[in-house]
């Protein structure tokens, strides 16, 4: 690993959007979630929402770039997360990390994603571990 990384230890927060109706629509196409709640201004009202939300695989997603950029001498052999509260369409996302476990054999960070509130849109956790030479 190119420099010891130890419990504490933060990684760079990335913004990622705000994601527009049209990108939303290529994600539903292309992952097969077509759900009307994150496409359809009207179905979004009707549940209370201002905008729709974004889907939240996509923004799960989003972790995997800003792990990579962050270390590129660590693969990610999990990364799960819970969707705590929506993010919506229009919204730019913060996605931030902190190492919670460091061992020379494995990386346990939480991550965060936060839209326009200030509660988390998405608490997770990644296991990283050291690129194996091929």
């Amino acid at each position: 690993m190119s420099g010891a990384i130890k419990v504490g230890d933060t990684i760079p927060e990335t913004v990622i959007g705000p994601f527009d109706a049209p990108s939303l629509a290529r994600y539903a196409e292309v992952s097969g979630d077509a759900n009307p709640l994150h496409l359809d201004d009207a179905v979004a009202a009707a549940i209370g929402f201002p905008a729709p939300p974004v889907h939240g695989m996509k923004l799960l997603a989003a972790f995997e770039p800003m792990l990579r950029a962050w270390r590129a001498d660590l693969v990610i052999s999990s990364l799960a997360g819970k969707f705590v509260q929506p993010i919506l369409r229009g919204e730019t996302v913060k996605l931030s990390g902190r190492v919670l476990r460091a061992t020379e054999d494995e990386i346990f960070v939480r991550l965060m994603a936060y839209g326009a509130a200030r509660a988390p849109g998405i608490i997770g956790e990644a296991t990283l571990r050291p690129r194996t030479a091929t």
